[in-house]
């Protein structure tokens, strides 16, 4: 490090480094910067036992533990639990609410078996049930669910086989919600229920009017996947009349959204579904319960303005929801039902993050003492001149004629009028030319447009051991926003900015929205510090606990990465509670009908006919063969 570094480091601490990459914002009482420049892990509040991400992930080197890695806390997971249990019952206490509040957890957000377990065993106190939508995830619930006293809610297209299931689950004492989705479904589940001659426990989905404004706004309103209209509300409620079926409606549920980022459409539906409650109590529908779905936010950027954020917290959610149903109850004179909300992005988004570590960078350096030849062509010498004279003219003329060139060199490549040697050369004055102009720009008021449109060009590409495609689906196909940022020397003043790009071939392997927390933008680059030779860099993605694991795919064949789940301890310690290995080669070629003794025979084949050829000798086919078995076992990602 050089004494210019060392003064620019003296002047920069832990709380800049943690304004400039948002722990300030999103961080919650859960992440934070120690002392060492490390992030750290206090999963019971700032105030509890850390872990040190980084030291803890340079100790995993000793049990084969790889990167990139994800890490899962269900500590976290547990707490978030207990936090949306206390602000519900604080609201209920509040306000003197009759009913009780129940939380359930809806599976598709996250399927990881050592996930469910973790929220099983942390709700058995809280009730806490879980939420099915599908028949393979009611599979999960039958079979993992073990408290009487929580929900499980079923959702979704249902046949009659997931019906059955579902009552005969009732029969051996579940306490389960069958919730229909279309019309049909009631048939089934008449039908059934008399087969097995049991009083089910039915629910509606209703079919709302207010529409929220986040990335999944459209499956609310009336265009919604699923729910009943008013009109087949009615249809079923009288079908059930008839059938002497009526006193098994105890439940109404909606959703208008996952990550709602403003609390006034919740408070909207909240208040269209307390009324269509009240309509059904007038014809005798014995509501106890009221399912406010999915949709409670969190701040993913912080800012509380965009759709990655939330302009409320999870007190004011519940407040509002109790107060919204308690409101109309009290008018109408009508029972106060249960309150039961699916929020799984907020029990588990917090709970994971990514980390990974910086194979390898491109860099744009502008060379310095540029010379040219007096028989190079005029257009260099054009070039040239620009370079030179840079100090001695307006640096507004500066620019302009290096933009005006940039378009310049490779046309007249093209046309013949350069040769490839001189295009190189033509580069090589034209970066000479920006690096210089982007240092005379710097802090200079009147030329900040000129300095941050050259220092964008100037940005370094790092080149990041991980797959957007597989780990972060949702930032690749919603342009969604996660926090970033390095996990250890943040004491240091970051001297970069980079784009961050995966492994995969493919131009969106890239996270392309970055949060500056600085100026509140939006970029596609980020700050960071320069590589240093033979010392990893690693950098951490936040908040990736909701969807993004199962929504992954295998884009280049990129496979699942290794993963552990961490337990903190007293005294700052923790143990490896679970350990999940990557998958193998030999198992991502195996989900597209690659099998490891068909390719090896073939492989086998090759190499015969190359040594009968003499293109190889016999040490080096098998030298071949043995590196590709090896491989076979070892991860998809790089070392």
């Amino acid at each position: 490090m050089n004494n210019k570094e060392i003064n620019n480091n003296k002047n920069w601490s832990i709380s800049q480094s943690s304004n400039l990459y948002g722990l300030d914002f999103w961080g919650d009482e859960y992440f934070s910067i120690n002392d060492k420049g490390n992030v750290q892990v206090h999963p019971y509040g700032k105030d509890s036992s850390s872990i040190d991400l980084y030291e803890m992930i340079s100790s995993f080197k000793e049990r084969s533990i790889r990167l990139p890695l994800l890490l899962r806390f269900p500590d976290i997971i547990q707490a978030q639990m207990k936090k949306i249990c206390v602000c519900f019952n604080k609201a209920i206490q509040d306000q003197d609410y009759q009913g009780n509040y129940y939380g359930v957890f809806p599976i598709k957000v996250n399927q990881q078996r050592h996930v469910i377990e973790d929220i099983i065993h942390a709700g058995k106190d809280l009730n806490f049930g879980l939420e099915a939508g599908s028949k393979p995830e009611l599979l999960i619930a039958l079979s993992y669910m073990d408290n009487p006293k929580a929900l499980i809610v079923c959702n979704g297209f249902k046949d009659k086989s997931y019906i059955e299931m579902a009552l005969l689950s009732q029969k051996a004492g579940r306490n389960i919600f069958l919730v229909v989705e279309r019309q049909k479904e009631l048939d089934l589940i008449l039908e059934m229920s008399k087969q097995l001659q049991l009083k089910p426990q039915i629910g509606f989905r209703l079919k709302l009017n207010t529409q929220s404004k986040g990335f999944w706004g459209k499956s609310s309103g009336e265009y919604s996947k699923f729910g009943l209209t008013s009109q087949q509300l009615v249809s079923s409620i009288e079908k059930l009349k008839q059938e002497d079926f009526l006193d098994c409606v105890k439940l109404i549920h909606f959703h208008i959204g996952s990550q709602i980022p403003s609390i006034q459409p919740i408070k909207l539906a909240i208040k269209e579904c307390a009324m269509i409650m009240s309509e059904l109590y007038l014809m005798k529908c014995p509501i106890e319960y009221v399912d406010v779905g999915g949709g409670l936010g969190i701040n993913y950027d912080g800012s509380g303005a965009t759709r990655s954020s939330t302009d409320y917290d999870i007190q004011e959610y519940a407040n509002d929801i109790v107060f919204a149903l308690q409101s109309l109850c009290e008018k109408k004179k009508i029972p106060q039902p249960h309150i039961i909300s699916e929020s799984g992005r907020f029990l588990v988004a917090q709970s994971s993050i990514l980390v990974f570590n910086i194979l390898d960078k491109n860099s744009i350096e502008g060379e310095k003492n540029i010379t040219i030849s007096e028989n190079s062509s005029s257009f260099l010498k054009e070039m040239y001149d620009i370079y030179k004279n840079i100090t001695h003219i307006s640096y507004n003329e500066s620019f302009n004629d290096l933009i005006e060139k940039k378009k310049q060199i490779y046309d007249t490549f093209i046309y013949g009028m350069l040769s490839l040697t001189e295009l190189a050369l033509a580069e090589k004055i034209y970066w000479a030319s920006v690096k210089q102009l982007t240092q005379l720009t710097k802090n200079k008021e009147d030329y900040e447009d000129i300095f941050l449109t050259l220092k964008k060009q100037l940005t370094d590409t790092y080149f990041c051991n991980f797959s957007i495609f597989q780990s972060l689906p949702d930032s690749w196909a919603l342009s969604y926003i996660f926090p970033v940022l390095p996990i250890h020397r943040l004491r240091e003043k970051p001297n970069k900015q980079a784009y961050l790009v995966d492994l995969t071939c493919d131009s969106d392997g890239q996270i392309s929205k970055i949060v500056d927390y600085k100026n509140w933008e939006i970029e596609s680059f980020m700050p960071v510090h320069d590589l240093k030779k033979n010392e990893p860099y690693l950098m951490g993605i936040f908040l990736t606990g909701a969807y993004q694991e199962i929504l992954g795919d295998l884009h280049n064949l990129f496979g699942d990465t290794d993963a552990v789940h961490i337990r903190v301890k007293d005294n700052n310690k923790y143990i490896i509670e679970h350990r999940v290995k990557a998958d193998s080669i030999s198992e991502v070629l195996e989900y597209v009908e690659f099998h490891g003794k068909q390719i090896i025979d073939k492989l086998h084949n090759i190499t015969e006919q190359s040594i009968i050829k003499g293109d190889i000798t016999r040490q080096e086919a098998d030298l071949l063969v043995e590196k590709f078995e090896e491989n076979l076992s070892r991860s998809t990602y790089l070392k």
